[in-house]
C-alpha cells in the first residue's frame, strides 16, 4: 500500500485534540484563536477544526512566550512565517511553470528572419541556410499623398 503524506494544511484535529497534542489547555486554544495569533477553520457547526500546522504554530507560541516575548510580537512573527511560506509556494509553481514550458518547447525561443521578411521559429542548434537575397524597403506612397489637415496651404504667406 502507497503511503500517502499528511496534508499539513487540512482541518482534522478538534479542540481537545490540538490542546493534546500542543500540551496546552484548551481554553489557551479558545484565546489565542481570539487574539488572531493561531485562528483555526470551523465546521458548519462553528467548531474548531486545527491542522498539524496549527499544533506547530501553537507549539511555537509557546516556547516564544515562555521565552519572554510578547503575544503581539508572536502574532507578527507568525504573520511573516505564513507570508514566507506563501512566497515559497509560489517560487515553486512559478519554477514548475518554467520548468514544463522548457522542457515542452526546447528552443522555442530562437527566432529568424524568413525570407519574405516573417518571423521563423527555429529549433536549438537549426542553423538558417544564408540567402542572397535582397529586400529593399520603399515607403508607402499613400501616406506622401494623403495630407493631413495641418498640412494645409497658408493663405497668409502668398
Amino acid at each position: 500500500m502507497p503511503e500517502r503524506e499528511l496534508d499539513e494544511d487540512a482541518p482534522i484535529f478538534a479542540i481537545a485534540v490540538a490542546a493534546e497534542l500542543a500540551n496546552m489547555h484548551p481554553q489557551t486554544l479558545r484565546q489565542y484563536d481570539r487574539l488572531g495569533l493561531v485562528v483555526p477553520a470551523r465546521t458548519q457547526g462553528g467548531s474548531r477544526r486545527y491542522s498539524t500546522r496549527h499544533i506547530e504554530q501553537l507549539r511555537e507560541v509557546a516556547r516564544l512566550s515562555s521565552a519572554g516575548m510578547s503575544l503581539p510580537a508572536i502574532a507578527r512573527i507568525i504573520e511573516l512565517e505564513d507570508r514566507v511560506r506563501e512566497l515559497h509556494l509560489r517560487v515553486h509553481d512559478l519554477e514548475t511553470r518554467v520548468r514544463s514550458e522548457l522542457e515542452n518547447r526546447p528552443g522555442a525561443r530562437v527566432f529568424a528572419a524568413g525570407a519574405t521578411g516573417s518571423v521563423v521559429t527555429l529549433r536549438q542548434g537549426r542553423r538558417v541556410r544564408r540567402a542572397t537575397d535582397i529586400v529593399v524597403w520603399r515607403p508607402r506612397l499613400a501616406l506622401e499623398q494623403d495630407p493631413s489637415p495641418s498640412a494645409e496651404p497658408d493663405d497668409s504667406t502668398g
